[in-house]
């Protein structure tokens, strides 16, 4: 049996923990021969200097804008289905903040198409980072 809903079926922003492997779920499909899936993570460092927490807001417009990019990604030709969430409010290190997953008929349309989901959501989505450092230290990262 085919699964034949909707190919783009998850956009959001949570401020609830996010699961890449629920991503993984939501694109699986019997005619997919791929699934790929992308866990951007809180890590405890960023160019020398050591972060304990990251904090994520987002403005109103971020989850309608993260639907539109997920349209685009699952309108490529091959792409069966597309997930994505991303995380807002005060994260620690080793949290997902951000969960992708794409099925594809084959790896390689697959591999394409998560990364270019991942950039894109990168490039577009006006949401804002604010890094805290161990020194007590913070810094915002603007939004595209």
């Amino acid at each position: 049996m085919t699964d034949t809903s909707p190919a783009a079926v998850r956009a959001a922003i949570s401020a609830e923990p996010i699961s890449v492997g629920e991503h993984e779920e939501l694109v699986s499909r019997s005619g997919a021969g791929a699934v790929v899936a992308f866990g951007g993570v809180v890590r405890d460092h960023d160019q020398g200097r050591e972060v304990t927490q990251l904090e994520y807001v987002g403005h109103p417009s971020a989850e309608e804008l993260m639907a539109e990019i997920a349209a685009e990604i699952a309108a490529l030709p091959k792409v069966h289905a597309v997930a994505i969430s991303h995380r807002i409010g005060l994260l620690g290190v080793g949290d997902v903040a951000l969960a992708a997953a794409v099925s594809a008929a084959h790896r390689g349309e697959a591999f394409d198409a998560c990364r270019q989901l991942v950039e894109e959501v990168k490039a577009r989505l006006p949401i804002w980072k604010r890094q805290i450092f161990t020194d007590g230290a913070e810094e915002w990262v603007a939004a595209p």
